[in-house]
């Protein structure tokens, strides 16, 4: 792609966000850890997808796997207990990267931040009377608990998030989260309900208070924070906020492993979970003729199975990564290119005056991420198909995402769908692949469930978010490419 103009772009983006340029190290980062990215003309704008990883970080991995022998950490000889010590000095560090209390909190290794979200919900005690609060704005792993909240009897109750900013309607929240226990199933009864959102929207960028964790813990509930776009770019201080529950996964913050994510959780909290199954590594013993068994103690518990021993050491060297580089100079890099491509974005019109893009939450950089998700559209008005713009993506090498990002009630609101628009397209036939759904739901009218989402991190420059602007021009004045050559 040629990027004439970049260079008094970049002068004049420094001078509106002179922040960025105390971040200078993450270019000597990129061009030192990261080379194979401006080598083969990759313009990585999916962060929130998976971050990216430094040489570096495999090269230590390699070498720790190369002057070591690590066997399965289920026995006591000399190669399992050193997979057992790098395993249990990692906990340590995962708890201190976020300052948690290891008298007040755990780490449990999981596959990934759905994972952890599962063990929550499959154990978590619901029973008719109970209660499951969550937000619009969650992801999918998070609004499936709801599949065992209700198998339980409990009630599920939603709190909508507004347009255009797609902020939580927080009265309605508040009045939920204060409101008395419905009667004869008040908190001395042992009622328990849980209040699950994000720290920050996997599809908006919008940050979500941390202050509300407070506020439920008052009114009795337990809080599940999904941190898993946050922590990427952002300090989470569980000193300072304490939910009882808090899912991520590694790989988004540093890039490698993959494969490995965690459930940190209270230990109070924990203490509540009731495990529908056992399997190996779980129990101190089983039997088959006498049918009991007895649960282990602690994260053993929820830890199923072998241990990915040989790939967890890598986590903490993603750790020292991130202690190295410092979260502060991230987050400034990814506030400042959020605001100028958000800058630059909003203004955009055909030569008639119509819109070229409309952007799905805050236009401003305020208590947001470096998440952006908006649609483009064409002179007349037309939404232009997100899969056709990825497939145009593709061809300038920028990598972005498109979709519903497994986020479809924040979503839903974005784009304006109705219960009833949605219910019709669930209706529509018996099973469905998103493509069939997309298709329900443009027949009677040119709405979609699926959004362009372009994201910041680590090692983004100014270049890459020029780049994007460049690629958004080329739709100006251009009939919409919209379903043509694409499946339906």
């Amino acid at each position: 792609m040629v990027r004439a103009g970049i260079e008094p772009a970049r002068l004049e983006f420094l001078r509106d966000f002179p922040l960025f340029a105390g971040t200078t190290s993450l270019d000597e980062l990129r061009a030192r850890g990261y080379s194979q990215l401006d080598e083969q003309g990759h313009v990585y704008l999916d962060y929130t997808g998976g971050g990216l990883y430094d040489v570096a970080q495999i090269r230590a991995h390699a070498a720790m796997l190369e002057s070591s022998v690590f066997g399965n950490p289920h026995s006591t000889n000399p190669t399992s207990e050193l997979s057992g010590r790098y395993i249990e000095k990692l906990r340590a560090s995962v708890l201190d990267f976020f300052s948690a209390d290891p008298d007040e909190y755990i780490a449990i290794f999981t596959a990934n931040a759905t994972g952890a979200i599962k063990l929550v919900g499959e154990a978590y005690p619901f029973a008719p009377g109970d209660r499951y609060l969550l937000t619009f704005d969650n992801h999918n792993s998070v609004n499936g608990i709801r599949e065992f909240a209700r198998t339980k009897g409990a009630e599920i109750t939603y709190v909508p998030v507004v347009p255009p900013e797609l902020r939580l309607d927080e009265a309605g929240l508040l009045k939920q989260l204060e409101a008395e226990s419905p009667k004869g199933s008040g908190n001395g009864s042992g009622q328990h309900k849980l209040f699950a959102y994000p720290a920050q929207s996997n599809m908006s960028g919008v940050q979500h208070s941390l202050e509300w964790i407070d506020v439920a813990h008052k009114n009795g509930w337990d809080v599940m924070l999904d941190a898993a776009a946050f922590v990427p770019t952002n300090r989470l201080d569980l000193s300072r906020y304490k939910p009882d529950f808090v899912p991520l996964s590694f790989y988004k913050m540093f890039g490698y492993p993959t494969g490995v994510g965690a459930l940190i959780a209270r230990r109070e909290a924990l203490e509540k979970l009731d495990r529908p199954w056992f399997a190996g590594g779980t129990i101190t013993i089983s039997s088959v003729q006498a049918g009991q068994h007895y649960l282990a103690e602690g994260e053993a518990a929820f830890e199923e199975g072998t241990p990915n021993y040989a790939t967890l050491p890598a986590v903490e060297i993603g750790l020292d990564h991130l202690r190295e580089i410092g979260l502060e100079i991230i987050h400034d890099r990814v506030a400042a290119l959020t605001g100028w491509l958000l800058q630059q974005l909003t203004p955009l019109r055909h030569a008639n005056g119509s819109p070229l893009v409309r952007i799905y939450g805050p236009t401003g950089t305020k208590a947001r991420g470096g998440t952006i998700a908006l649609n483009f559209y064409d002179p007349n008005g037309k939404l232009v198909d997100h899969r056709a713009v990825e497939s145009l993506a593709n061809g300038f090498t920028i990598s972005l995402r498109t979709g519903c990002f497994c986020n479809p009630g924040a979503g839903e609101i974005a784009h304006g769908l109705t219960e009833d628009e949605l219910k019709a397209a669930f209706s529509d036939r018996d099973r469905m692949t998103f493509e069939q759904f997309l298709e329900a739901l443009e027949r009677d009218g040119d709405k979609s469930a699926g959004s362009v989402r372009v994201s910041f991190g680590l090692v983004s420059t100014f270049d890459d978010a020029y780049a994007f602007t460049q690629f958004a021009r080329t739709f100006l004045d251009q009939p919409s490419p919209r379903n043509q050559g694409l499946p339906v």
